[in-house]
């Protein structure tokens, strides 16, 4: 992968990467951390253009289906005169003889069903390549479903806002700041989950969802239950969890009428997410 000082072999990558997209993931993202400025910067660029094309499909799933029919007054709609909604106006107005007043008539619409998202990146403990790799991956996806409403967030002890909600920093901005982040402290889930809370009551979407990328294991902070159920008061949580740890992120998620989807690695995740979305 790194033939000399500085530079990438980006034809061995590809050939890693057709044969285990994961592991390719994960190397690229520990190269990110390189001492190296020159192979640190090729790194974090490739493994910013790979994640974001990982992520792709993420941004076209629900739409087309996402919209409701909205009735309001017709002169709100801009659409279409709803004729069974409009129907007792105009059977008086004939009946007075006048015409009807638009005020009273009713339209019909199409309207988007609008989403926010909060992803919630737990790095506390050991942050190896492949973490690192799927918070990245996670990220691109966020931002590429909900480019003008999300949030990523990462926490240990503390919890970092890397993009606040409907914030104007670039997905390669983000993507590099996960990829620099290493394991630390120990793990405020609740302190993340109320932070999550804050960003998303800042958005007037539809739907709002929290995506918490973590095993749900707390070691500091309050009961991380409360501050879930604090959550749900503006929108709902989901839990990415490693398929092989999966247990408490799952009974968190449920605690709240929540999902909680299981992960095998950067790659999955897109699909994992796409689930979640669906609902």
């Amino acid at each position: 992968m790194s033939p000399q000082t500085g530079a990438l072999d980006q034809a061995a990558f590809d050939e890693l990467a057709t044969d285990d997209l994961d592991a390719a993931l994960a190397l690229l993202a520990d190269l990110s951390g390189a001492t190296d400025p020159r192979l640190r910067a090729l790194a974090r660029q490739l493994a910013g253009r790979v994640v974001i094309d990982l992520a792709a499909p993420v941004s076209r799933e629900g739409r087309g289906s996402a919209g409701r029919l909205r009735t309001t007054r017709l002169p709100d709609t801009g659409g279409d005169l709803d004729l069974d909604a409009s129907l007792g106006p105009l059977i008086e107005a004939r009946a007075g003889g006048r015409p009807p007043s638009v005020d009273d008539l009713r339209g019909r619409w199409w309207a988007e069903r609008s989403l926010a998202l909060c992803l919630v990146v737990d790095r506390s403990g050991s942050m190896g390549g492949e973490r690192l790799a799927t918070a990245a991956v996670a990220a691109a996806c966020l931002a590429l479903r909900a480019p003008d409403d999300h949030s990523v967030l990462a926490f240990s002890d503390r919890t970092l806002v890397l993009q606040r909600q409907g914030g104007l920093r670039s997905t390669d901005e983000v993507i590099g700041d996960l990829l620099s982040l290493r394991g630390h402290g120990t793990t405020d889930l609740a302190g993340a989950l109320h932070e999550a809370t804050v960003q998303l009551a800042r958005s007037r979407a539809h739907r709002r969802l929290a995506i918490l990328l973590s095993d749900g294991r707390p070691t500091a902070g309050d009961d991380p239950i409360e501050a879930a159920r604090s959550l749900t008061a503006v929108g709902e949580l989901a839990v990415l969890a490693p398929h092989d740890d999966a247990e408490e992120a799952r009974a968190l998620a449920e605690s709240v009428g929540g999902r909680c989807q299981p992960v095998t690695g950067p790659s999955s995740v897109p699909a994992a997410l796409a689930a979640l979305f669906a609902r």
